[in-house]
């Protein structure tokens, strides 16, 4: 039995709608009591490709789904450089619930959160490449001592052994400036850049565009009001 395998009989999900709504209700650790809830995914499941961020942050906790705020909108411009858009493929987080004041979460927390997740998520999704967005990706999907300044940029397999490569967080860019912001704004691009030539091979056929893409804030509009009605009575 292959490891994907190991890790697809271990889900308990027949189907990634059964997975969301479980992790919707969601209580296991004490990031829930803060978030107005759990965060899932968007994109396209079918997807070759796949996005892991670190965790939610307002808006992505208002919306329901990862990577749509600032760091989101940073991260849809790199990603239209290079030709692809996020309706075409997948990303999710390694922490699902927004951490108070929108902090960076803990190497523990990702550890606790995805083991219980995302791993599902990889192992129903099997994706033929991963992009680890920023320090704690890179380390729950490579190792804990990895860090994003030495390993950017570098081809690893993930403890799922898929294919991956890890770059800067969008939230990262967003707090650099002059030449350091220019620098690193082009690592990334180049980092895609590699991503996408790697997919060509594993996935020659996959269309990575939509033309115009899709506006992530509107297609998840209903979802935003309905997690605000729940916050405001409870449920």
């Amino acid at each position: 039995m292959s490891i994907m395998d190991q890790f697809a009989s271990q889900t308990g999900f027949p189907s990634l709608t059964d997975l969301e709504t479980a992790l919707f209700a969601c209580t296991a650790c004490p990031l829930r009591d803060k978030a107005i809830g759990p965060t899932s995914y968007n994109g396209d499941p079918r997807s070759p490709l796949m996005l892991v961020g670190e965790g939610p942050g307002g808006v992505e906790d208002e919306y329901g789904v990862p990577l749509v705020g600032p760091s989101g909108q940073l991260l849809d411009k790199a990603l239209a450089r290079v030709g692809i858009s996020r309706d075409r493929v997948y990303t999710s987080n390694v922490v699902k619930c927004r951490p108070a004041g929108n902090r960076t979460p803990t190497v523990e927390e990702g550890e606790f959160c995805a083991a219980r997740w995302l791993d599902a998520e990889i192992a129903l999704v099997q994706p033929k490449i991963i992009i680890a967005l920023g320090s704690v990706a890179l380390k729950y999907l490579y190792h804990a001592k990895a860090r994003i300044t030495a390993d950017r940029g570098k081809w690893f397999r993930t403890r799922h052994d898929i294919a991956a490569i890890a770059t800067y967080h969008p939230a990262y860019l967003l707090r650099l400036t002059g030449e350091q912001e220019r620098k690193a704004k082009w690592e990334v691009v180049h980092d895609f850049e590699a991503a996408i030539n790697e997919l060509k091979t594993l996935a020659p056929n996959w269309n990575l565009k939509t033309d115009p893409p899709p506006d992530l804030l509107t297609l998840y509009a209903d979802r935003r009001e309905a997690r605000k009605q729940s916050a405001k009575t409870g449920g």
